[in-house]
């Protein structure tokens, strides 16, 4: 798969794991997009290193379910670090 269509793989995901995760998160639409592509590029390689996932086929369900978990794995993160940089 391309690095463009990686790139909107991502930004699909991040609106997707932001649909999914419960609550109220900080940042707009632009930042959760951001982090939905790094969440696609984490879920991509963790899929590859302990699953040895291929991510080659864009409409492969694998590919998209990991690049959803590892969306919603980035923003839990970011939202645990800007909360905590919230009450500083």
């Amino acid at each position: 798969m391309g690095f463009f269509a990686f790139l909107i793989l991502g930004l699909i995901a991040g609106a997707i794991a932001k649909a999914i995760l419960p609550g109220k998160q900080g940042g707009g639409i632009f930042i959760t997009l951001l982090l939905g592509v790094v969440g696609a590029f984490l879920g991509g390689w963790l899929g590859g290193l302990l699953f040895n996932a291929p991510l080659q086929d864009f409409f492969s369900l694998q590919t998209w379910l990991l690049a959803i978990v590892g969306s919603i794995i980035v923003l839990l993160v970011y939202g645990m670090i800007s909360k905590r940089s919230v009450r500083s």
